[in-house]
């Protein structure tokens, strides 16, 4: 039986539409939730949707000071409220990946120098030599990528080395634009930080350091030496080394909390600051995905995420390092066409209905009977195709199939099109391999039996509501377990190391996954996801 406990442990996302707080104790039980939406409730940076899409349409960015300002907003909201603030032994976050920030000469000083008298967004407003930020959402550093890929002898040979070939959202590219097109503010920066870091920063009062695994995402980081790749640094802006720091592993501990939240909120000048991360690495860690594990989130967009070992990196989908165990990696594949799709075939072949959708797929044999659908409505990401294409079970192309088969056809093509490029990737099925799947199609049992067949494995649901933001109160337990209790595994129990570093934290959490109605052959072998 979970014990009280006295003591919380603070996750923070920083999103692209708000910034959201999560608090849990030491059963890993939420004891607090607060956030600030960007548009509604700071209205004066003008935002929609939290950004700024500027006249070209590809150039889209966030005003930093709105992130500062929202930070003195929620931690008002938590005091108002009675939240005891000495009560948090540690802290950590996210931030949306990809976004950068560009800290003025001279920023440092101020921000070891805060006084608890003023709010945040006073204290900063002058420390920004960009005050807009490019974001993820930004496509505009096309000329960028063709350089960054040209001078590391093309794009297989950038993802080898950094996780992923050049994408025009990696903050790497983005640097590289600010330097073409802004020089005199880029020789102004004192350090660049990505969203996370910076909000580390804040809290910090200092400088924090990029994490190995949200700094796996900038096409900056040899992924295998855990360090910044000279030839990318040079390619992209000079002196750029100097302005990012030393990375550091996902769990380090940076240092107490600074003076100014000891004065003006009530922390414990004891309450630790754990490295913050990117929002997908957070959501690895809010899923408590583990080796072997798959997760697949099924809405508008398709993501998958994986846990592991032995990287193959391609120039489809991205590694990155793993934020709960710096020795592994994670994987993550976007697929553009993925409930529109899904959609649209349920309007055309069922009517419109759901229910006679899964009709169509209980209707139909495992396999389809060799006829195959690859249906891609809009440009795709994995791979870069568009159309709609299908094969019957003699090999021929065909211009349609009957309307149950069309349905079975788009549903297990695009899930071997997830097991294609994860095992690309080198993500295997192992004997314990589970998915976890989430998103709107989760909810449709006949979908997942279907993800179930595919990948010979049983399916859980799990919710992810806020998954970054709670993974990021759990890797703030994470790391000062870890400081309290180091984890480093010999490599003769690699293969227990999902258990042990996830188990030292001896979760204690309510079931919160329900495994689907799977009929693989493996039903009654696995238990149910974390208790």
């Amino acid at each position: 039986m979970a014990l009280p406990s006295d003591r919380c442990y603070l996750g923070f996302d920083f999103s692209t539409q708000q910034l959201k707080v999560v608090a849990v104790d030491d059963n890993l039980t939420i004891v607090h939730q607060s956030a600030v939406h960007f548009d509604t409730e700071l209205p004066e940076y003008r935002t929609q949707g939290g950004v700024h899409v500027h006249s070209d349409r590809l150039t889209v960015t966030s005003p930093v000071l709105m992130w500062v300002k929202a930070l003195d907003l929620i931690l008002g909201k938590m005091k108002a409220s009675g939240f005891d603030f000495s009560s948090v032994k540690a802290l950590s976050g996210s931030g949306q990946q990809h976004g950068s920030v560009y800290w003025k000469e001279g920023s440092r000083q101020i921000l070891r120098d805060m006084s608890p008298d003023k709010p945040l967004h006073e204290l900063l407003e002058s420390c920004f030599a960009v005050t807009d930020s490019p974001v993820w959402m930004d496509s505009s550093t096309t000329e960028q990528c063709q350089h960054l890929e040209q001078a590391l002898g093309g794009a297989q040979q950038l993802a080898d080395i950094t996780g992923s070939r050049a994408y025009e959202r990696f903050t790497g590219n983005q640097i590289a634009k600010i330097w073409k097109t802004d020089p005199g503010h880029y020789k102004q920066t004192e350090r660049i930080s990505l969203v996370s870091s910076f909000a580390a920063s804040l809290f910090l009062g200092d400088y924090a350091a990029i994490d190995y695994s949200d700094g796996s995402g900038m096409n900056l980081m040899d992924i295998s030496k855990k360090e910044w790749a000279q030839h990318c640094l040079g390619a992209v802006a000079p002196g750029l080394g100097g302005k990012l720091g030393t990375p550091l592993p996902s769990v380090a501990v940076l240092g107490s909390v600074s003076s100014y939240y000891v004065q003006r909120y009530g922390f414990s000048p004891d309450c630790k600051v754990i490295a913050f991360t990117g929002d997908n690495p957070g959501s690895l860690a809010g899923m408590r995905l583990q080796e072997g594990d798959i997760a697949i989130s099924l809405g508008t967009s398709d993501t998958v995420f994986l846990w592991i070992q032995d990287p193959r990196p391609t120039v489809e989908g991205h590694i990155f390092c793993n934020p709960v165990d710096s020795q592994a990696y994670m994987a993550l594949i976007c697929f553009k066409n993925g409930s529109f799709t899904r959609e649209r075939i349920r309007e055309e072949c069922a009517g419109g209905s759901w229910e006679e959708f899964s009709k169509a797929l209980k209707a139909t044999p495992v396999g389809n009977n060799g006829n195959i659908g690859i249906y891609f409505d809009v440009m795709e990401i994995t791979p870069a195709a568009v159309g709609v294409h299908r094969v019957n079970g003699e090999n021929d192309r065909v211009a349609g199939f009957p309307e149950e088969v069309e349905v079975r056809a788009l549903i297990e093509g695009q899930f071997l099109a997830k097991r294609a490029h994860a095992e690309k990737l080198g993500y295997k099925i192992l004997q314990e391999t589970r998915v976890l799947a989430t998103g709107g199609a989760s909810s449709n049992k006949d979908i997942l039996q279907v993800l179930a067949d595919v990948f010979n494995a049983p399916v859980y649901t799990i919710d992810t509501a806020n998954s970054a933001c709670l993974g990021c109160a759990y890797r703030a337990l994470h790391g000062v377990t870890v400081r309290e209790r180091p984890y480093r595994i010999p490599e003769s129990r690699r293969s227990g190391i999902r258990k042990e570093v996830w188990a030292m934290l001896e979760l204690r959490v309510k079931e919160r996954v329900v495994q689907s109605n799977c009929d693989s052959g493996q039903k009654g072998r696995h238990q149910p996801l974390l208790r």
